[in-house]
């Protein structure tokens, strides 16, 4: 149905102590780090005190007193926007990973290639067995370590080995 859109954005009333950070998360909104500031927001919001009652006549000693608190939750608050911030600027929420100056400790070593079978070696260049007999047998060793490194999805070259019948790798 037509209730689906998304609303547009409206105009609201913020009290003048929250005027600045409501700027800060709009214009975090609009730079589309909406996850972010929803996380940032979900965990200030947690912190407030949702059971206060309060007399609500402007200069009544309850307002003056959730002015100041709010006046200290909202130095927080800024705070936490600028951490986000800097967090969203140095690319730690960017989708696309920065190059990393240093290995992962955890990163495993990379798989060495065994020798292969004919028949395992034909598909990984993209070929039938009998066509990569055809090629071993009409190039010399060091055409054929060419024509398969070019293949070679990882760029591997392979020599065959008449001795074991296996095709071994190259680098």
């Amino acid at each position: 149905m037509a209730d689906d859109k998304t609303p547009p954005s409206e105009m609201i009333r913020v009290p003048t102590a929250l005027i600045a950070a409501v700027r800060q998360l709009s214009k975090l909104h609009r730079e589309g780090h909406t996850i972010a500031l929803q996380q940032g927001l979900e965990e200030l919001i947690s912190k407030f005190d949702s059971n206060i009652d309060i007399d609500v006549a402007p200069s009544s000693k309850s307002i003056l007193q959730l002015e100041k608190k709010l006046e200290s939750k909202l130095d927080v608050m800024t705070k936490k926007l600028e951490l986000i911030e800097r967090s969203i600027s140095s690319n730690r929420y960017n989708s696309q990973p920065k190059q990393r100056r240093q290995a992962n400790p955890y990163q495993l070593s990379p798989v060495e290639l065994l020798a292969l079978p004919t028949e395992n070696l034909a598909p990984r260049l993209g070929l039938t067995p009998s066509s990569l007999a055809t090629e071993k047998e009409n190039k010399s060793n060091k055409e054929f370590i060419s024509w398969t490194r070019n293949r070679d999805p990882r760029g591997i070259g392979w020599e065959w080995n008449a001795k074991d019948k296996l095709y071994h790798p190259i680098k």
